[in-house]
């Protein structure tokens, strides 16, 4: 049985590297910042089929996807995928409630978006917003407009690339300056005329993910991994993660969206190496899943 990598999930604040397996229920590795990764990809990168309601359907082809890819699906697996997707605007009639959120990543780097109520704060995590607020709630279209409307008028776009948000982690605003210019925005926010009637509008309340991501003391980038290769390795100090990414003691910077699709397999760190120093290509010394009572773990 061959467990693969689905790249990083959040759960109430903490990173995890998930991991799949055709038949099997998705696990995942929680990642403490101090520990010591080696990991080495093996085998080819292979689409990671569709993900719906909690469930993985197995792509029927088992394709190989291309190592730069940010998405580990194969072309049909992801169009089927965004066919049921909120973000491409084709699951209009989902009857959940949703949030309205202002996002900031960086100075000049805000976004404001939407994200089902139920999966609370996720949504930030996994983009990498360091300080954020709600603006409101209600029915799927009533945020979709309020979306377009405050981007329009606050003149933000609808996404930030990853490169921009991790290039800045490391000298950041103080938390109260950050947290005053989003607090500026949601008043100019809250002010426009034309929220739709069907929506709750939400007092400003700040968050800030300074701890969850590690970001105190957190170095600026100095290399990032670009793409995975068979046998590619890292071995080094993790001492954050933001959205998709693994930051390294020396700087070193692993989008985890690159990972997914890979078959994984621990290797061993070099007891006598330098604590700090990492190698310039992906793999870590992930925890293996941890398997239920009574059954095998994966390495």
């Amino acid at each position: 049985m061959t467990w693969r990598c689905t790249g990083i999930r959040w759960s109430d604040g903490v990173p995890a590297i998930g991991w799949c397996a055709e038949g099997r229920a998705e696990r995942g590795s929680p990642l403490a910042y101090g520990q010591r990764l080696a990991f080495a990809a093996r085998g080819e990168r292979r689409c990671l089929g569709v993900r719906r309601a909690g469930k993985r359907t197995p792509c029927p082809t088992a394709a190989t996807v291309p190592p730069r890819a940010g998405n580990a699906q194969c072309p049909e697996c992801a169009r089927l995928d965004r066919s049921f997707s909120v973000a491409a605007d084709t699951n209009a009639a989902d009857p959940r409630t949703y949030r309205v959120y202002l996002a900031w990543f960086g100075p000049e780097m805000v976004k404001v978006g939407i994200t089902a109520e139920e999966r609370g704060p996720a949504r930030l995590l996994e983009q990498g917003a360091v300080t954020w607020t709600w603006l409101g709630r209600g029915p799927l279209m009533a945020t979709r407009r309020t979306e377009e409307l405050l981007r329009a008028a606050l003149g933000v776009p609808d996404r930030i690339a990853y490169a921009r948000k991790r290039a800045v982690r490391g000298h950041l605003p103080a938390a109260a300056d950050r947290a005053r210019e989003v607090a500026e925005l949601h008043a100019r926010a809250a002010a426009l005329p034309g929220w739709p009637e069907s929506l709750e509008r939400l007092e400003c309340a700040i968050a800030d993910h300074a701890g969850p991501f590690g970001l105190d003391g957190l170095p600026a980038p100095a290399r990032v991994v670009t793409a995975m290769v068979p046998g590619g390795a890292v071995t080094g100090r993790l001492i954050g993660a933001a959205g998709p990414d693994l930051h390294f003691a020396d700087g070193l910077v692993v989008d985890s969206r690159l990972l997914a699709g890979w078959e994984l397999v621990a290797t061993d760190a070099d007891a006598d190496a330098d604590a700090d120093a990492t190698t310039a290509v992906p793999v870590a010394e992930l925890p293996p899943p941890a398997a239920p009572a009574g059954q095998d773990g994966l390495f």
